[in-house]
């Protein structure tokens, strides 16, 4: 048998990176967040001072920008360049730049390639936007997780705050509307539900019920 392959797509502020991980960890699986690299790739574009739409100037770049994962005490690391960007891929103007740059054709070939090595490799949970649908086409387990744009305002404000970031309810709850306008209205890789995923509402579930569904859906998945 070959190796297995989870995709969890959804939107914005839905919990996908934390519910993944800790399926990851309870399943001995290695764990991909797609959105981390797309961020990183954002960080790289704003430092450079480039425009967020201006993808040719963008796709330019790509040479000089390396992006890897690391695991260290169980977390993860998000390195651009070698450098440690875990905390700052996470501010609400880089999440803007990665919707952006994420857009950009040669930014997602890009990162296609790497993530889809990934998979080939290890038993894997990939999360993103579009791994059920792009990324990871024929993976035999796919989860659409979403919550309302309510709840995933509160639950990103709050994370927002605990790191010390001054942001306001009604703010957050702005950006991640307008992030779920870019990303289901992009041409290319719209986020959207794969019609053979599983559709997962965590909107009144807590953190470890979320993640004792996930990893029950994948178990019925896998078990057949």
């Amino acid at each position: 048998m070959g190796y297995i392959s989870v995709a969890i797509d959804g939107p914005s502020g839905a919990g996908k990176s934390t519910i993944a991980l800790a399926a990851a960890e309870r399943l001995r699986y290695i764990y991909v967040d797609t959105g981390a690299m797309y961020r990183a790739i954002g960080l790289a574009v704003c430092r450079k001072g480039i425009a967020e739409d201006d993808a040719e100037a963008i796709a330019a770049a790509l040479p000089s920008i390396d992006v890897s994962l690391a695991y260290e005490g169980g977390a993860q690391h998000v390195l651009l360049c070698g450098e440690d960007v875990s905390e700052a891929v996470r501010t609400p103007e880089i999440a803007r730049y990665a919707s952006k740059v994420s857009a950009v054709p040669a930014v997602r070939q890009f990162l296609l390639d790497l993530q889809r090595g990934m998979a080939a490799r290890s038993n894997i949970l990939m999360d993103g936007r579009d791994i059920g649908t792009v990324i990871l086409p024929d993976a035999p387990v796919k989860i659409f997780l979403t919550a309302s744009s309510a709840v995933r305002a509160a639950r990103r404000c709050k994370e927002l705050r605990e790191k010390g970031q001054q942001v306001t309810l009604e703010s957050v709850k702005a950006d991640i509307e307008a992030r779920d306008k870019l990303d289901m209205s992009r041409p290319v890789a719209p986020l959207r539900q794969a019609e053979d995923a599983v559709l997962l509402d965590t909107s009144d579930m807590t953190l470890a019920q979320s993640i004792e569904a996930v990893l029950r859906i994948i178990k019925e998945k896998i078990e057949g």
